[in-house]
C-alpha cells in the first residue's frame, strides 16, 4: 500500500472502520448476487491530515479487489488540480468508459455522447456546441452511470481527498450520492474538514446521505509505542511516550518522525527524547531547507516539477519542466522512489506516496521559481499535443502584468474549451486572468463580452454586469459583436422578468444601428419583449409594426422567418381566423420545418420565437405539429446540454400541448419535471409561473381541486402574479377557474372581468389563450343569470371569429352551463359535434358528459346514456378522474348502469370517424382515404386523430380495436 511505511503493514485502532468497510462490500456483493439492484450505500471516512485516511481507502480497495465480482473505480483529489474541471471524474470514469466496445458505448451514452464524452476526456468538445449547461453534463452523467452500473455491477467507487476535488466533479458526486441508492453501487469517500465555502453545501448533502460515517481519531500511546517498536525494537518506554506526545497520535507524523530518527542515527532512548520535538517540527513542516537537504539540488528540481503536476505524473513531462534529460530524470525518479517520495502506478504514471508529501514539496518551491515552472508546464503540455484545458491551470498561476498578447489568446481559447465541456466557472477564471494580463485596449471589450457570455447559462447577474462593461467601452466592439452583446444582455434582462427594460434596450440600440440584419434583430427582439409584457400601452400599434416589418423583410433574408413567427403569434392572439394565423405560421417554416435561423439552440434569435410558433399551432388545433416542434426542443436542448431554463421551458410547452390534447397524466408529468428545474433556479421567475399555472389547470381538469389549491398556496399563485411578464396561457383566467372550483364566485367575477378589460385593451380576443368570458359567465350565473348568459354568448361569438373547432366547442360548453332545458341541449350538441372534430379530448369528454346530464334533465335518459358512456370512457382515457366519477354518478342517479360490460370500443366513434377508421385499418395512407371519400386530407387527418384518441391505439393496433382483419393496402375495398 502506498503511503505510510510501517503503518501500512497494520492499521492500529481501526478495527471498527475496517469491519464497516468489510460489511459494506459484503452487503453490496451479497445483495447484488441475490438480484438486488437498488442497494447503493455511502461510506465516509474523515479526519485531520495524516490520520490514516489514504491507508484506510487502500484497505477498502484491497477488500473489494479480493472479491471476483466488484468493479473498483478510484480517483484522488489534488490541491494543485482543484481548478481543473472534471479532473476527478476523468480519473474515475475514463478507464472504464474508454474500455467499452462500440455497441456498449452506444447503449451507455445514448444521446449524451457529445455532452459527456468531452467532460470525461473521452473525446474533444464538439465543434457544433458553443457552450454546455453544467446541469446538462450532470444529467448526461446520471444517464451514463445508470446505464453503466448494471453492466459493470457491482461498482465500488473510491475517492480520496474529497476536500481537494474540483468543483465540477464534486457537484456531480453530491447529486449522485443521493441517486446512488437506486443502483448497485458502494461509494467510499475520504476527506479532511477543509472545504471551500462553495463546497460546503455539497458536502452537507453528501454527509446527510451517508449510511456509515467514521471520524478517524488520533492513536493512543500504546498503539504509537507498537509503531515505534516495529521500527526500533530496542526503543524504551519514555522515548515511545515522547513520540506520542510530539505527534499527537497522528500516524503519518509518527512514521515521518521515525524516518527522521533513523536518518539521524538517533538512538531511541529517553535521553534523546528532547530532540524529538525539533525533528517532528522539521518533518511536519518539511520546508525548503528540509527537502533540499534530503534530496539535493538536482533531485529536488524533479520533485518540484512532479508536485506541480499533481497526480498521475508523466515522468517525461516532469523532466521537460525541470530541464532534465532522460538519464538524469530516471536517476531522480529512482532516488525519489528510494526515499519513499514517489511511487509508480500500474498505468506507468508516477504518484506521490502520500498527498501531504506532495503538498509539502509544492510549498517548498520558491515563489518566483514556482511561477516560472507553471509557465514552462503550460508550454510543455501544449508542445506535447495536450489541450488548453490541461495547460490553462498552469497559465492561471503565472503573474499578470506583462501585457502578453499570446498569453491572452491562449486564455481566451482555454475559456472557449471550458465552456464547450460545461465548465463556465473555469472559463470565467481564464478570462479574468486574461483581463489581468491585461489585453490590448482594442481587445478588452471583446474579452469582457466573452466573460459575460461565459456565465450566460449559470449566472445571469454576472453576464449582465460584464456585457454592460463591454458596451460602455466606446468603439470597443465591432458593429456585429455589439448587436450580439445587446441581444444577449436583453435576453438576460428579459429572462429575469424585466421585459420593459429589455425591450427599451433593444429599441434604443436599434435606433443607433445601421440598416441590415443587426437592426432587424434588435427591432424584432424589441417587439417580442413588448408582446411578452404583462401589460401593454398600445398593443394594436405594436401589432401593426410587426405586420409592417413582416411585409418589409426580404423573403430571402435570415430575418424573414423569425419576423413571420412573431407575426403568426400576433394573429393567433387577436383571435382572428385560424386559417390566417396558420398561413403566417407556415410562412415561418421552410418545407414544413424550422429553418436554421429558428433552431432551438441557435443563439442568433431568441428561443421564444420557435416556442411562439409552436404555440400558434397548439392554439389553432394543430397539436400534432406543435408536439413535434416541442419534442424537438427537448431533444435539441438535451443534445446541446442545456438543462436549465431552456429545457424547463420545453417541458412547459410539451405539458401545455398534452393538456390541450387531453392527455392529462402526461401533461402533469412534463409540467412537474419542468417545475423541478424552475425551482432550482429560484422563485418568482416567469418560467415558474408558466409551469405552475398550467399544472394547476391540469389538476383541475383531473378533478384534483384540493391539490391544485395547495400548489397555488405553495407558490403564492394569486394576483398580481408576475408584475411584468406575460404568463402562458393567461394566468388570471386560470386563477379565476381555481376560484370557481372553490366556490368563490364573487372573487372569480372580479378577477375575470379585469382580465377581459386588460386583454381587450391589447386587442387579444383568443379564447384559447384566455377563455375568460366563458368562465366569467359560469361565475356570474350565481348572482346575475341574464348577464352570465350574455357573457356566454359573447364567449361563443369570440370563438367563432377564429373558426377553431376546439375554441368554439369549449365556448359552447361553457355557455351551455348557464342554461337549462332544450337551450342547454342545443348548445351542447353543437359543442360535441365540433369537439369531436378537434384534437381536444378532454374538452370533448367534458361536453359529452354535460350533454348526457342535460338530456337526463329533459327526460331523454336513453339518449343520454350513450353520451354519458362515451364521455366516461373518454374521460378515463384522458386521466380526468373527476369527470369520470361525475359521469358514473349521473348514470347511477338516472337509474342506468354506471358502467357497461363488453361494449366494443368502436361504438365511441361517430359514423364519419368509423368510415375513415375502416379504411385506415387496411393501411391506406390519408391521401388515398381522402381520394376514396372525396374529402380534404386535412379533414381525414382530423378524423384519424379522433379515432386514435378515442380507441387509445396507434395505426398498428387499429384493426384489432375495430375487430377487423389487418388487410394491406392491396386488398379490395
Amino acid at each position: 500500500m502506498a503511503g505510510e511505511g510501517a503503518v501500512a503493514k497494520r492499521l492500529w485502532e481501526r478495527d471498527n472502520e475496517l469491519q464497516s468497510a468489510e460489511q459494506a462490500v459484503d452487503k453490496l456483493c451479497r445483495e447484488f448476487a441475490a438480484g438486488g439492484t437498488k442497494i447503493g450505500e455511502l461510506l465516509l471516512f474523515s479526519g485531520p491530515a495524516g490520520m490514516g485516511k489514504t491507508t484506510m481507502l487502500e484497505q477498502v480497495r484491497r477488500i473489494a479487489g479480493a472479491r471476483k465480482d466488484p468493479t473498483v473505480l478510484f480517483a484522488r483529489g489534488s490541491e494543485r488540480q482543484k481548478h481543473e474541471p472534471f479532473r476527478v471524474l476523468r480519473q474515475l470514469l475514463l478507464p472504464v468508459l474508454g474500455d467499452l466496445d462500440e455497441d456498449e458505448r452506444t447503449e451507455v451514452f445514448g444521446n449524451w455522447y457529445n455532452i459527456v464524452a468531452p467532460a470525461v476526456g473521452l473525446a474533444p468538445p464538439s465543434d457544433e456546441i458553443e457552450r454546455i449547461d453544467p446541469q446538462g453534463v450532470h444529467d448526461g452523467l446520471d444517464f451514463v452511470i445508470t446505464q453503466l452500473a448494471p453492466r459493470r455491477a457491482p461498482l465500488v467507487v473510491v475517492i480520496d481527498d474529497l476536500h481537494a476535488v474540483d468543483q465540477e466533479s464534486l457537484a456531480w458526486l453530491a447529486s449522485f450520492a443521493v441517486r446512488a441508492r437506486e443502483l448497485p453501487v458502494l461509494l467510499v469517500f475520504a476527506y479532511r474538514h477543509e472545504f471551500d465555502e462553495a463546497a460546503r453545501p455539497l458536502v452537507l448533502q453528501i454527509q446527510e446521505r451517508a449510511e456509515r460515517r467514521h471520524e478517524l481519531l488520533p492513536l493512543n500511546p500504546l498503539s504509537i509505542a507498537e509503531i515505534v517498536h516495529s521500527e526500533f525494537a530496542e526503543a524504551d518506554d519514555a522515548f515511545c511516550r515522547q513520540v506520542w506526545a510530539v505527534t499527537a497520535g497522528a500516524p503519518f507524523d509518527t512514521v515521518a518522525l521515525l524516518r527522521e530518527v533513523r536518518d539521524q542515527n538517533l538512538e531511541p532512548v529517553e535521553e534523546n527524547s528532547p530532540r524529538l520535538r525539533d525533528l517532528a517540527a522539521a518533518a511536519r513542516g518539511q520546508g525548503r531547507d528540509y527537502w533540499l537537504d534530503k534530496l539535493g539540488p538536482t533531485v529536488i528540481q524533479f520533485a518540484w516539477a512532479a508536485a506541480l503536476l499533481g497526480t498521475e505524473i508523466s515522468e517525461e513531462l516532469a523532466a521537460t519542466i525541470c530541464a532534465q534529460g532522460p538519464a538524469q530524470s530516471a536517476q531522480s525518479v529512482r532516488e525519489l522512489r528510494r526515499l519513499r517520495v514517489l511511487t509508480s502506478q500500474p498505468n506507468g504514471k508516477l504518484e506521490f506516496v502520500h498527498p501531504l508529501i506532495a503538498t509539502s514539496i509544492y510549498q517548498s518551491i520558491p515563489d518566483a521559481t514556482r511561477t516560472g515552472m507553471h509557465g514552462i508546464a503550460a508550454t510543455a503540455i501544449e508542445d506535447r499535443g495536450g489541450s488548453l484545458l490541461s495547460a490553462s491551470r498552469h497559465l492561471l498561476e503565472t503573474h499578470p502584468g506583462e501585457g502578453d498578447d499570446r498569453m491572452v489568446r491562449k486564455l481566451r481559447r482555454a475559456a472557449a474549451e471550458n465552456l464547450a465541456i460545461g465548465a463556465p466557472e473555469a472559463a470565467r477564471r481564464c478570462l479574468e486572468r486574461a483581463l489581468a494580463e491585461p489585453p490590448d485596449e482594442d481587445d478588452r471589450a471583446e474579452v469582457l463580452y466573452e466573460l459575460g457570455s461565459a456565465a450566460l447559462l449559470t449566472d445571469p447577474d454576472a453576464t449582465a454586469n460584464q456585457l454592460r462593461r463591454a458596451l460602455d467601452i466606446e468603439d470597443g466592439l465591432s458593429p456585429d459583436l455589439r448587436v450580439e452583446a445587446v441581444f444577449r444582455l436583453s435576453e438576460v434582462i428579459a429572462h429575469g422578468g424585466d421585459l420593459t427594460g429589455a425591450a427599451k434596450l433593444c429599441l434604443t440600440e436599434a435606433e443607433n444601428t445601421a440598416e441590415g440584419l443587426g437592426k432587424v434583430r434588435l427591432l424584432t427582439a424589441h417587439l417580442l419583449y413588448t408582446a411578452l409584457q404583462r401589460d401593454e400601452d398600445n398593443g394594436r400599434e405594436r401589432a401593426d409594426k410587426v405586420t409592417a416589418l413582416a411585409a418589409q423583410v426580404d423573403e430571402d433574408s435570415e430575418a424573414s422567418q423569425p419576423v413571420r413567427a412573431l407575426h403568426a403569434w400576433d394573429l393567433t392572439l387577436k383571435g382572428g381566423p385560424t386559417a390566417e394565423a396558420l398561413r403566417a405560421a407556415e410562412a415561418a417554416l421552410v418545407l414544413g420545418r424550422l429553418p436554421r435561423s429558428l433552431g432551438w439552440t441557435n443563439t442568433t434569435w431568441n428561443f421564444e420565437l420557435p416556442a411562439l410558433l409552436g404555440l400558434c399551432f397548439a392554439y389553432n388545433d394543430e397539436l400534432a405539429r406543435a408536439e413535434k416542434l416541442f419534442s424537438s426542443a427537448i431533444l435539441e436542448f438535451e443534445i446541446a446540454g442545456w438543462s436549465g431554463a431552456h429545457r424547463g421551458f420545453a417541458y412547459f410547452l410539451m405539458g401545455f400541448a398534452r393538456l390541450r390534447r387531453g392527455f392529462l397524466p402526461e401533461a402533469e408529468d412534463f409540467l412537474r419535471r419542468g417545475l423541478r428545474i424552475a425551482d432550482r433556479m429560484g422563485s418568482g421567475l416567469p418560467l415558474q409561473w408558466n409551469l405552475v399555472g398550467s399544472l394547476i389547470d391540469t389538476l383541475l381538469a383531473r378533478g384534483r381541486d384540493r391539490e391544485a389549491w395547495e400548489i397555488a398556496q405553495r407558490y403564492r399563485f394569486s394576483p398580481p402574479y408576475h408584475q411584468t411578464a406575460l404568463v402562458l396561457p393567461d394566468v388570471a383566467t386560470i386563477y379565476g377557474k381555481l376560484l370557481i372550483s372553490r366556490g368563490d364566485y364573487d372573487m372569480a367575477v372580479e378577477v375575470l372581468a379585469e382580465t377581459g378589460m386588460r386583454l381587450d385593451k391589447r386587442g387579444w380576443r383568443s379564447t384559447v389563450h384566455a377563455p375568460w368570458a366563458g368562465y366569467l359567465a359560469v361565475a356570474m350565473a350565481h348572482r346575475d343569470l341574464p348577464s352570465a348568459r350574455k357573457n356566454g354568448d359573447d364567449a361563443v361569438a369570440r370563438a367563432r371569429e377564429s373558426g377553431s373547432p376546439s375554441a368554439i366547442g369549449s365556448a359552447l360548453r361553457l355557455a351551455a352551463s348557464v342554461w337549462e332545458g332544450p337551450r342547454a341541449v342545443e348548445l351542447l350538441q353543437e359543442a360535441v359535434s365540433l369537439l369531436g372534430r378537434s384534437p381536444a379530448s378532454y374538452e370533448h369528454a367534458h361536453a359529452l358528459v354535460d350533454l348526457g346530464a342535460a338530456l337526463v334533465q329533459v327526460g331523454r335518459s336513453l339518449e343520454a346514456a350513450e353520451h354519458l358512456y362515451q364521455g366516461m370512457e373518454l374521460a378515463k382515457h384522458c386521466g380526468a378522474d373527476g369527470l369520470e366519477v361525475r359521469a358514473r354518478n349521473v348514470l347511477a342517479s338516472s337509474g342506468l348502469q354506471p358502467s357497461r360490460a363488453l361494449v366494443p370500443v368502436k361504438v365511441t366513434l361517430n359514423e364519419q370517424e368509423l368510415e375513415v377508421a375502416r379504411l385506415a385499418a387496411r393501411a391506406l395512407p390519408p391521401q388515398r382515404i381522402a381520394d376514396q371519400l372525396k374529402l380534404p386530407v386535412s379533414v381525414v387527418k382530423q378524423r384519424l386523430a379522433a379515432v386514435h384518441r378515442k380507441l387509445g391505439t396507434g395505426p398498428e393496433g387499429l384493426a384489432d380495436a375495430l375487430g377487423l382483419p389487418g388487410d394491406g393496402p392491396g386488398q379490395a375495398l
